[in-house]
């Protein structure tokens, strides 16, 4: 007789977040990534000289609620399942500094060549941690089946995004997405906008205005449905057709896209649908910007009013949150997006990301003599120990003892 194998048990909830593991994740944590010294200049609100160099901290900086959380449960999930295999999605934030030091405590990633999910290794025994932006429903879904416990670390804020998008596919509507396609968190969004039981629910994502005023364009004179297909080949539903799914529409994000620029996306679509239709009934949007991206931008907008002679912008090259940061400097004044201290070769030269041509490049005399007023802020994705590491690198170049500056 034939014996027909069983399904995977699910694997049972497991509180990771106890009094005596937190006690000792937050000292690890701690011990990894805090910095006194950023904290006191953090308390400064405002302005700090050393010898003849002003140093500007933005107000909001670095790690976010959602960042300290996913690297918090990771820690603790190392603790609690000391004896098995630990697996991350991917990385579990943009941050290389950060993913190494998970990779130097024996947590792997599931990425094949060419980035690709790769989950052969898993066994049911496994432990497998969802980073803080989330995954595909068809991911999480092949990895339950697998039997594989599940450490789920998606942010409270990107979960908001899921509700909406969901909402919208129940009631029929595509959802517009602002974000990089091919971002994590927005593959992540996208999945959820295809969650419909019955029949199919779609979603398109615009990367910028220039993509958002192509689809306006559409909406409101129709067009050439090949030619729009072929422009968003990677960045629409399976099935998506222009004459049929922007009849009615919603606009969600991703979290961690520059406000400005999304509710003027939200704005240029709805001015299509009212010039379509005579009124707003097809559209709808939502609020569903990270509250601490938003506050990392309104702070470095504020010290913009007042702009230093040249910014500093600390974080992965990969950061989507931490490169708005960067654009938003460069339109003020010289800004040098950078991965760490290293980055900082010398007075002369500076390897810095450019954020239009998505490369890293060298520039020299970058380092001013004499008086000069420098602005440092950081994404939400980067720890403050790096900062500490730049702030320490930027006073060595200028022959400035940090230690003795601050007695």
């Amino acid at each position: 007789m034939s014996q027909v194998a069983s399904s995977p048990s699910p694997a049972r909830r497991i509180n990771l977040r106890t009094p005596e593991v937190m006690e000792a994740v937050q000292a690890a944590v701690e011990a990894h990534y805090f910095s006194p010294l950023v904290e006191r200049l953090r308390r400064a609100e405002g302005a700090v000289k050393f010898g003849d160099m002003t140093v500007r901290l933005a107000k909001q900086f670095g790690f976010c609620y959602g960042v300290e959380r996913a690297i918090d449960l990771a820690y603790a999930a190392r603790k609690v399942f000391a004896d098995r295999n630990l697996y991350l999605i991917g990385e579990i934030i943009h941050n290389p500094d950060v993913n190494a030091q998970l990779s130097s405590m024996g947590i792997r990633y599931l990425k094949g060549r060419g980035k690709t999910l790769d989950l052969s290794p898993l066994k049911s025994e496994d432990v497998v941690i969802i980073p803080a932006f989330g995954t595909e429903t068809e991911v999480q879904e092949r990895i339950k089946n697998i039997g594989c416990q599940i450490v789920d670390t998606t942010c409270g804020d990107v979960m908001s995004v899921w509700k909406r998008v969901r909402q919208n596919a129940n009631e029929a509507v595509t959802s517009i997405i602002h974000g990089k396609a091919d971002h994590e968190e927005t593959r992540a969004t996208s999945s959820r906008a295809r969650a419909k039981s019955g029949e199919a629910a779609h979603f398109l994502v615009v990367y910028d205005l220039a993509e958002a005023d192509i689809v306006s364009d559409y909406i409101r004179n129709g067009g050439d449905r090949g030619a729009f297909l072929e422009k968003f080949r990677n960045a629409c539903s399976p099935g998506f057709d222009p004459e049929v799914h922007l009849r009615k529409i919603g606009v969600a994000n991703q979290t961690t896209m520059l406000r400005s620029e999304t509710e003027e996306v939200q704005r240029r679509l709805r001015e299509a649908i009212v010039a379509r239709d005579g009124n707003a009934e097809n559209f709808r949007m939502f609020d569903t910007i990270c509250g601490a991206t938003q506050e990392r931008q309104d702070a470095l907008a504020s010290m913009l009013q007042n702009p230093p002679d040249f910014m500093l912008v600390v974080g992965g090259y990969n950061s989507s949150n931490t490169t708005h940061l960067a654009d938003m400097g460069r339109e003020k004044t010289p800004t040098y997006f950078i991965l760490n201290a290293a980055s900082m070769e010398s007075a002369q030269t500076i390897r810095h990301f450019d954020t239009h041509r998505r490369e890293e490049i060298a520039s020299t005399n970058w380092l001013p003599s004499g008086p000069v007023d420098v602005g440092i802020t950081a994404g939400a994705s980067c720890p403050s120990n790096l900062i500490e590491d730049v702030l320490r690198r930027l006073l060595a170049l200028r022959g400035i003892s940090l230690d003795e500056a601050m007695v």
